[in-house]
């Protein structure tokens, strides 16, 4: 299961949703908590964080938080459909 930050765009979160991908969205159910907040929520049952906020890494390398899995996406915009076409083929 994917836990979307709410920085995720919603046409990605719907493209994994549409090859049958469990995803939360924090944007939908939790708009404005923490980033401490959605790492609770990560934790149980186990979510893999799907974000654009660097700030993760400071909470798994600096802050040493264990048993989370950050995945930080890097793209422009632009770039949403081309990735949508290319990052959901199983």
């Amino acid at each position: 299961m994917i836990l979307a930050d709410e920085n995720i765009d919603h046409n990605l979160i719907e493209a994994l949703r549409s090859v049958g991908i469990e995803v939360m969205s924090i944007y939908e159910e939790f708009r404005g908590i923490s980033d401490y907040s959605i790492i609770e929520i990560s934790r149980n049952p186990s979510r893999i964080i799907l974000t654009e906020d660097k700030d993760f890494g400071e909470w798994v390398f600096a802050h040493q938080v264990k048993d989370i899995s950050v995945v930080l996406l890097r793209y422009e915009l632009k770039e949403t459909e081309a990735i949508k076409k290319l990052s959901f083929r199983f």
